[in-house]
């Protein structure tokens, strides 16, 4: 590999913004790392810096053991440049009803949880000496659900987001002494799989007045960990259109 060559770890790669993410940094040169439930498009297989694909279940906490080990062994002697924690779960109810505090799962909350708030604060402590070398940056994928009560997202999606806002806040605290950058992005409503149906109906609150698209969360998420942004730790962007503002 060669002494500049930059290098990402990210998970849930498969679809969506992760998979929107990937090609960003691919074309950019970046050398990438990904993992995901599932197996990647074949035609991703061809992208010569895309080196390495784990098909790895986050939510249990020996595969992500497991995850990091594998991943040091790929990295080898090298640094880590980024980081971006972009798996995510949001438990949806077989009928049209928002899951919240009162009619959700508990054991459902405990899964949520771990892989929306554990498995990245894991991550984070797994590569921090592999960041430290890199001089790196870490890149939270929030949601603009963490911040306000959603019409559609499940009460234990959103607070596992707020949490995760709050370990951008608090990692950046602590790892900025070992010269680590960490933020986080928040998007509204993206064109992905995760969106209900019934998101249409919040166009009108939102001031762009359309969704999102996962390509324009990956750019936000690579100027994070562009030289650009070397002084940015601790920050939230939100990709919402403005929703946000309401």
């Amino acid at each position: 590999m060669g002494e500049d060559r930059k290098t990402v770890v990210l998970t849930g790669a498969s679809r969506g913004i992760g998979h929107a993410t990937v090609k960003r940094f691919s074309q950019a040169g970046w050398r990438i790392i990904t993992c995901s439930r599932d197996a990647v498009p074949p035609e991703c297989k061809r992208d010569p810096n895309w080196s390495e694909h784990l098909t790895v279940d986050l939510s249990q906490a020996q595969e992500v053991e497991g995850f990091i080990q594998d991943t040091m062994r790929v990295l080898g002697d090298d640094g880590l440049t980024a980081l971006v924690n972009n798996a995510g779960v949001s438990p949806k109810a077989p009928w049209q009803e928002r899951l919240g505090c009162l009619n959700g799962d508990l054991d459902a909350w405990r899964e949520v949880f771990e892989l929306n708030f554990f498995t990245p604060l894991t991550l984070a402590r797994g590569f921090a000496a592999a960041l430290h070398k890199g001089q790196g940056v870490i890149v939270n994928i929030t949601s603009i659900a963490g911040h306000a009560v959603h019409p559609f997202a499940g009460s234990a999606y959103s607070t596992s987001k707020a949490a995760l806002s709050s370990l951008t806040r608090e990692l950046a605290a602590e790892m900025g002494q070992i010269g680590v950058r960490v933020n986080a992005v928040a998007p509204g409503e993206i064109e992905t799989a995760m969106l209900s149906p019934e998101t249409d109906q919040l166009i009108p609150r939102i001031p762009m007045h359309r969704l999102g698209t996962p390509d324009e969360v990956a750019g936000a998420v690579y100027s994070l960990c562009s030289d650009d942004f070397s002084y940015v730790t601790g920050t939230e962007i939100f990709i919402t259109g403005g929703q946000h503002l309401y």
